[in-house]
């Protein structure tokens, strides 16, 4: 019989070979694995998965994630190893509360932009790093791409002739293509252009990268992105919360949804177009990301009236 640690690995490799990122489970369960073999438990049992799970350094709501994370493992384990404890559904319960996404305006995103192209260019900084920001952030607002899609993206993604990007390696495995406004389009086309002629030498072939050519950070994005948001007040100064990169993609697909409402278009319609650019599996997914919005619900309403007396 293999070892816990063979059996994580084992069991990594076929979440991810089915489509499944598993960064935090990546990053988790190895230390769980450690745990367990620190207590020299060749088996997984309730007691110690609890134990772990309880860190004192993190919060209750973490706690039951990382336990959810040990009863996936614990489910595949229990196929080779008789012995192992699935831990229950229920034990640390922990209710999450939905974060309230900021609907940005277009003054918004626009004071976030002018401060893009304010951000220092002095060492360690640089020259190109203020038009990074200004098409990064201004391609997530106009697309409602996730951050990390933007992330990835790559050159030979980027379609000027034909305004299309192609997005890879996004949830599940998959891809698709997204156009773009002319617009955009051009500013893209800028901003290749500025990095061409800052790299002198040959680079990373990300898109969006660092003073060295790299592929940019997730965790640089969002300190800068608060220092941004700061700076335009959309965050007070100290605040751990507010405006979240996140929030443009929930933006776009409400301002979509609305104008639909606006030209009189059926949203039921219409929605696999919008679940499909946003890349999302099923269409309910992007539902979760129109519900309970007051605007969207006046509209709803008004349509249904205009329906009622159109009845009667």
């Amino acid at each position: 019989m293999n070892t816990l640690r063979e059996a994580l690995q084992e069991y990594i490799d076929l979440r991810r070979g089915l489509g499944y990122k598993m960064h935090c489970e990546g990053l988790l369960l190895p230390r769980f694995v450690s745990f367990m073999e620190e207590q020299y438990a060749e088996h997984i049992s309730v007691r110690l998965a609890v134990e772990w799970a309880q860190c004192a350094s993190v919060q209750p709501a973490e706690w039951a994630r990382r336990l959810c994370f040990v009863r996936g493992f614990a489910r595949h384990r229990s196929a080779t190893d008789s012995r192992t404890e699935i831990p229950p559904l229920g034990l640390l319960p922990h209710h999450s509360t939905r974060a309230r996404p900021h609907l940005y305006t277009e003054d918004e995103i626009r004071r976030l932009l002018d401060a893009a192209l304010e951000l220092p260019v002095a060492w360690p900084s640089t020259s190109l790093r203020p038009w990074v920001f200004h098409g990064l952030i201004g391609l997530l607002s106009v697309t409602g791409m996730r951050l990390s899609e933007a992330l990835n993206l790559k050159l030979a993604d980027v379609d000027l002739k034909q305004a299309v990007l192609t997005i890879r390696g996004a949830k599940f495995g998959q891809w698709r293509l997204v156009p773009i406004h002319p617009s955009t389009n051009a500013i893209l086309a800028d901003y290749i252009e500025r990095r061409a002629q800052f790299f002198h030498h040959p680079v990373s072939t990300y898109l969006f990268v660092t003073r060295r050519g790299n592929r940019l950070d997730s965790g640089h994005v969002h300190r800068t992105f608060y220092t941004l948001s700061r700076s335009t007040g959309l965050r007070a100064v100290g605040a751990s919360k507010g405006p979240r990169l996140h929030d443009f993609r929930h933006c776009f697909a409400v301002q979509t949804l609305t104008r639909w409402y606006q030209a009189d278009k059926d949203p039921g319609r219409e929605m696999p177009l919008l679940s499909t650019y946003l890349g999302h599996v099923c269409v309910s997914g992007t539902y979760w990301y129109l519900s309970a919005n007051p605007e969207l619900m006046a509209q709803a309403m008004a349509r249904l009236e205009r329906r009622w007396g159109e009845s009667s």
